[in-house]
């Protein structure tokens, strides 16, 4: 959808193409474009085809270009949408300034752009155009540090549910919000980048307020990126944590098996036994005397084996007992000599002292 916009008295007023006052500056924001759309901004304005696809391209990184008769910019912002598999992703969003029209194009619907349209931005002046490009990367700064703050949020509430019961549900909602971070770090990144350029190159000229202005961007953009890059490491580390969680469990049910195993296989014996096609000595026993037998000779091989399981446990509790004792007498007898050899020293520096 394209939606023309003027300033009239320091907000912005929705015009429609017939109505718009040549004398004022235009700003032209093209949102969920079609093909159909894109085609007449080309045409109309003599764009050239390629930065038209590299804006709808959702992987193109944020860069300053110079056109045939007009500037392109193209801006990282953040985007949330709950219905999608990685909610908290990023998209480009194009900037071009072709005399008095400034226009933007965005694949999609973007929150940073729907502010300007209902005059949440304060201070914003559509008669400075660089101005108002380091408003939109502002805007999105402040974006992504609420975006930030709603995945830490999200990523702590997932963790309580995963200290109760891991799930694979839990496990991809991770996932997901590691991969928003990856996102947002490599945007960030890029729009850090682009301010650099702007500050430098001779396309967009800035004032001496602008100057400032952008220095004040850096530092917001510096400081998403310090955010980003912590709460991925937060994230990644306990993702591996629980990942030894999940493994650790994993033995422990593997070695509860393998007891119960070992325990069954001793009546299996037993039974296999008698069951053999040979003469056995209580044979000519009356026939309940033989089960009778069979059935005490089961329960003594399964008390004899949980014995055996419980002495083994027992002895190797045992020996790290033992250890641990050893490595403490090991640590104190470190700390002793240590002091001895202090005493030593001080001893011998009093010594040299009283023969002086």
């Amino acid at each position: 959808m394209i939606t023309y916009w003027q300033q009239l008295d320091g907000l912005f007023s929705r015009q429609k193409k017939d109505e718009i006052d040549p004398n004022l500056p235009l700003w032209i924001d093209a949102r969920n474009v079609t093909r159909d759309e894109t085609t007449e901004l080309q045409e109309e304005y003599e764009i050239d085809p390629d930065h038209i696809l590299d804006i709808l391209d959702p992987d193109e990184l944020s860069r300053l270009e110079d056109g045939e008769g007009y500037i392109l910019t193209i801006v990282r912002v953040p985007i949330y949408d709950p219905n999608a598999e990685t909610p908290y992703f990023t998209v480009p969003v194009g900037i071009i300034i072709k005399g008095k029209t400034i226009i933007t194009i965005c694949w999609t619907d973007s929150e940073v752009l729907k502010d300007f349209g209902t005059n949440r931005i304060k201070n914003v002046r559509l008669t400075d155009f660089p101005s108002f490009i380091v408003q939109i990367m502002n805007r999105a700064n402040l974006n992504f540090l609420r975006y930030l703050k709603e995945i830490n949020r999200r990523s702590t509430s997932i963790q309580n549910e995963m200290r109760l019961e891991i799930e694979n549900k839990e496990i991809m909602l991770m996932l997901g919000l590691e991969k928003s971070l990856v996102y947002f770090t490599t945007s960030l990144k890029s729009n850090s980048l682009l301010l650099e350029k702007m500050r430098t190159t001779k396309l967009i000229k800035f004032d001496d307020e602008d100057i400032d202005f952008v220095e004040g961007v850096k530092i917001d953009n510096r400081q998403a990126i310090e955010m980003a890059d912590t709460y991925s490491n937060i994230l990644f580390g306990v993702m591996d944590a629980y990942s030894s969680v999940i493994s650790n469990n994993l033995n422990v049910v593997m070695k509860k098996l393998a007891i119960i195993n070992l325990v069954m296989m001793a009546p299996t014996f037993v039974t296999s036994y008698f069951g053999m096609n040979f003469k056995l000595p209580f044979e000519t026993m009356p026939g309940y005397i033989p089960v009778i037998l069979a059935t005490v000779l089961c329960i003594i091989s399964v008390f004899i084996c949980s014995w055996l399981l419980k002495f083994n446990k027992e002895t190797v509790q045992t020996v790290r007992k033992h250890k641990q004792l050893s490595r403490k007498q090991k640590k104190s007898l470190r700390i002793e000599t240590k002091k001895i050899k202090n005493q030593e020293k001080k001893l011998s520096a009093s010594s040299k002292k009283a023969k002086n």
